[in-house]
């Protein structure tokens, strides 16, 4: 169950602590420190640096662009990075590098990864996902944004929403039903999709939070090179649910160490709060610390198996349905916690809208209730929590499906 770190391994974790102290300025506490357009510039900047250094994507092909370093590697990399508290990219290439890159590797044509895997690390091409639509979210076959053959492209009529990081990209990869007439599964195609043309519109939509980090997105007479289809026609359904494995199991990784981080934080905003000692208080921060290291034996076992070759699949399901539910409750306890004040937030606001804030955050009320905002979202986006017990039911149980 827990993953064997070698003498080897050991001195590559060295390497990497050595290159995170030699790049980080001093005194670093985490990306949570950094707000506003200091941390843009921070971002932007460690990007380009981990792009110099190989570090974006280490486990692609060193002829596309990447390390070429074991899973073990990449594992340790994972670790570090989140222990240091820097991001592993920029703000949209979970996008382009862990969901499509990833994919485009698995089963991309030559001519699809040599064009799009450099530029998606260069950030010459910036990537968001398609393929949520009004009356096609957790019943993602339901979909139908239109993809007509013309000639030499394909034409594209529709509209997706809840686009996360749309309004930053100038690619999409999206899902289209390109047979209207076949099984609801069978005629979906997986495109490539350049924004920058006049058929596209994007649209923020503001959230809870205040924040507008996704999109509604319409497509009117766009076009796609022919080309441009991943797997093959009408096999988009297939590539997507490749593409999901890739989007909710690698995060095993990292996330029981920023869910330990924030656990730590609440701790010390019960003791500056004068709380740690009341009876409820403490059973509810006992629950919280229990859950996250049960995360981090769940997490184990993901890393085991994918050290053993193991690509994600259906079982990620387990993960993305823990964490999401359980960070719904740590959020509720530090709103307790915080009390009145919360109505009245003041101070940081968290720099994302998805997961936990950022490591080294201060305990500031707009941090905790911005991610107490988030953490409602966390539910529904990458797979609601039911879709997501379906998953675990009939993919990894064998359960019976519901009768429609």
């Amino acid at each position: 169950m827990r993953p064997t770190y070698t003498p080897e391994a050991e001195a590559y974790r060295e390497k990497v602590q050595a290159f995170l102290a030699e790049k980080l300025p001093t005194n670093w506490r985490g990306i949570g420190q950094l707000d506003g357009q200091d941390l843009v510039d921070f971002v932007t900047e460690w990007r380009a640096v981990l792009y110099g250094a190989g570090y974006l994507a280490p486990g692609w092909p060193t002829e596309y662009g990447g390390a070429g370093l074991s899973a073990l590697e990449q594992v340790i990399i994972a670790e570090e990075f989140a222990k240091a508290g820097v991001p592993i990219g920029g703000p949209n290439d979970v996008f382009g590098i862990q969901m499509l890159g990833n994919t485009l590797l698995r089963v991309g044509t030559d001519g699809q990864k040599s064009h799009y895997l450099p530029r998606i690390l260069s950030g010459a091409d910036t990537w968001c996902q398609g393929y949520s639509e009004p009356n096609a979210g957790s019943d993602l076959a339901n979909l139908g944004l239109k993809a007509q053959l013309d000639g030499d492209q394909w034409i594209l009529n529709g509209q997706k929403i809840w686009t996360s990081a749309g309004h930053l990209a100038d690619h999409i990869f999206t899902l289209a039903r390109t047979d209207p007439d076949a099984p609801r599964h069978k005629g979906i195609s997986f495109l490539l999709v350049d924004m920058r043309q006049p058929g596209i519109e994007v649209r923020p939509i503001r959230m809870i939070s205040g924040e507008s980090e996704f999109n509604e997105i319409f497509y009117t007479d766009a076009t796609v090179p022919k080309d441009d289809v991943v797997g093959g026609v009408n096999n988009g359904w297939a590539v997507a649910m490749t593409l999901l494995g890739f989007e909710r199991g690698e995060a095993a990784a990292t996330n029981p160490i920023r869910f330990q981080a924030e656990v730590d934080r609440l701790l010390l905003l019960a003791k500056e709060r004068g709380v740690a000692a009341d009876p409820i208080i403490r059973q509810r921060l006992a629950d919280c610390y229990s859950k996250v290291q049960i995360m981090r034996y769940n997490g184990m076992r993901v890393l085991t198996q994918f050290l053993g070759g193991h690509h994600p699949g259906p079982d990620a399901a387990i993960s993305k349905l823990y964490w999401s539910e359980y960070h719904k409750l740590v959020t509720e306890l530090a709103l307790d916690i915080i009390g009145a004040e919360a109505m009245t937030p003041t101070g940081r606001h968290p720099s994302s809208a998805f997961s936990t804030d950022d490591a080294g955050a201060p305990n500031s009320t707009s941090s905790w209730v911005g991610t107490f905002f988030n953490a409602r979202a966390g539910t529904i986006y990458a797979g609601s929590s039911q879709v997501q017990r379906n998953i675990i039911g009939e993919m990894v149980l064998g359960l019976p499906k519901e009768p429609r």
